[in-house]
């Protein structure tokens, strides 16, 4: 027997083998996980073919980025996204825009049947989401970035405005979560589908945010700087559903209410001093844009 044939086919299966394997690896063990004891014949065998299948991906990780940078530069439809900025901005913005909205129609029927504040608290959260985004949204579907500098720092100030709105809603949604004990309970695997979810979020948003900076787009800035609000509010709820998933007779009532009071709070600050220095910064630009807009006898120019 050629055990270095073996090897290396067992390591570098076909690429059928590795697609075929993904979602029947990702089946059986979210299976045993639900229904089997850790420790049982199935759950092993499960957690193997899984370590297996991520093995046999992770090894072809070198020859997938090189796959996906000969793709990008060969065609012309990711080489567009990639260079055009504007075009990344206005998908995600749309993208943004119906997922808000929908979910904010979907919290405020939740208030209505349901009679409570805290749903109402959430709708009003997405909504606000959901307008700022269309706000800005009108603007790049009209403007380069930088061609009209004055709407764009008014937008970005009107941005800064709305957060202070948003924050009015958090700080609700932070009381019920504190004082009435209202979070989210999922099931195990949900929540580390969310936690990987958000986290990612977070970290593209603030890769996004330093990243955008330097296209001096105040419009630009306000899309990141509100992807990254949003991401922040998401790792709260996150937090809170699971202390309630795992921490469920783990935990005091009084730990657990100090953790989201204080990350609650933390949180609740950071968007507030983003939106005063959003504000004082777009006052301050406005102002210099205008003078300079002067002439030297007191005239618009």
């Amino acid at each position: 027997m050629d055990w270095k044939k073996l090897g290396k086919t067992l390591l570098f299966p076909r690429p059928a083998v590795r697609i075929a394997l993904s979602p029947v690896s990702a089946v059986l063990l979210t299976l045993t996980l639900i229904f089997c004891d850790t420790e049982s014949v199935p759950a092993i065998l499960s957690y193997v073919l899984a370590a297996y299948t991520l093995t046999v991906w992770c090894v072809q990780i070198p020859r997938i980025v090189r796959w996906f940078q000969r793709t990008g530069r060969d065609n012309p439809y990711l080489k567009r996204w990639r260079e055009d900025a504007r075009l990344r901005v206005r998908v995600s913005l749309y993208g943004t825009v119906i997922w808000n909205a929908a979910y904010a129609a979907l919290q405020l029927g939740m208030g209505i049947w349901h009679r409570t504040f805290w749903f109402y608290s959430l709708a009003g959260y997405y909504l606000l989401l959901a307008v700022i985004r269309f706000f800005l949204l009108r603007h790049t579907g009209k403007h380069l970035p930088g061609e009209r500098m004055l709407a764009e720092l008014q937008k970005y100030r009107v941005c800064g405005i709305v957060f202070l709105l948003m924050n009015l809603a958090l700080t609700l949604m932070i009381f019920f979560m504190v004082y009435w004990n209202r979070t989210f309970h999922h099931h195990e695997i949900t929540t580390i589908a969310m936690a990987a979810y958000t986290f990612t979020s977070l970290t593209l948003a603030i890769i996004n945010t330093v990243k955008y900076r330097k296209y001096r787009s105040p419009v630009y800035s306000a899309t990141k700087a509100i992807s990254l609000a949003s991401a922040c509010v998401s790792m709260l709820t996150l937090e809170a559903t699971m202390l309630t998933t795992f921490g469920e007779g783990k935990m005091e009532p009084l730990t657990r209410k100090l953790m989201l009071g204080i990350s609650g709070g933390v949180i609740s600050a950071f968007i507030i001093a983003m939106a005063i220095y959003m504000i004082v910064r777009s006052t301050k630009q406005i102002k210099l844009w205008k003078k300079a807009k002067e002439k030297p006898d007191g005239t618009k120019g």
